[in-house]
């Protein structure tokens, strides 16, 4: 098992790793293509295509539709998916089994948390409030906020610059081979979880420092008590 005793901070991914928002995403996308009159997609292969940001969310949308798509249709498809996932952004989407609760207890052990996903900024402080957790994050990096999203280390280098940490201080927990190999490029220790989105791939073939099963195994891994454990 991986040494995470130097560890002050953790910086978790958002869709995918504590939110399972493939519902809402796939209804902003379905009504957004349909509109322009192609074919919706559905859950399942809108689940495929998450992790880089909307932007490519909307490339690959484009590109399975086989439409010959200008960059005048990709931004018109983008703006009505903005326009579409504003009012459904709380379609369906559920938190992943115990976030919250494993989430208090890493605040109250005092460790400090971050939120670094590529989802475009505008659309994080909504789903935060939805599920009632942004309370626990001291910072919020979205896909607007850096030049360069996940899988580029830019968003983790400025997450550590903005805690005043050092790289082996800073875990980062993700679901997909864009968060590992993001924390890997910044220097930072990395967890994968296996119930995320990872493009139909298994996220140990990242090589992660660790890979978990359920959100809540982070605790036992910092040397924590499990949430089981407390219950007695």
């Amino acid at each position: 098992m991986a040494d995470f005793s130097a560890i002050r901070a953790l910086a978790f991914d958002l869709d995918g790793m504590l939110v399972d928002s493939v519902p809402s995403l796939a209804v902003a996308i379905d009504l957004a293509l349909v509109e322009m009159g192609l074919p919706p997609a559905g859950e399942a292969r809108v689940g495929t295509w998450i992790g880089n940001g909307a932007d490519i969310l909307v490339q690959r949308a484009l590109c399975w539709t086989e439409a010959a798509a200008s960059p005048q249709q990709a931004s018109q498809l983008r703006e009505r998916f903005d326009h579409f996932y504003a009012q459904t952004i709380d379609s369906g989407s559920r938190l992943f089994p115990q976030v919250k609760e494993t989430l208090a207890h890493l605040a109250a052990q005092g460790y400090l948390m971050a939120l670094v996903t590529n989802k475009p900024t505008l659309f994080i402080a909504p789903s935060l409030a939805t599920f009632a957790i942004g309370d626990y994050f001291s910072l919020v990096i979205g896909g607007d906020d850096v030049a360069e999203k996940k899988p580029h280390p830019a968003p983790l280098y400025l997450a550590l610059g903005k805690l005043g940490l050092r790289a082996n201080e800073l875990l980062f927990v993700g679901d997909s081979r864009n968060d590992i190999q993001a924390a890997q490029g910044a220097g930072c220790r990395c967890v994968g979880l296996a119930y995320g989105y990872n493009y139909g791939e298994s996220i140990a073939l990242s090589h992660p420092d660790c890979v978990l099963e359920r959100f809540a195994d982070l605790l036992p891994v910092l040397g924590l008590s499990s949430l089981e454990d407390q219950e007695i």
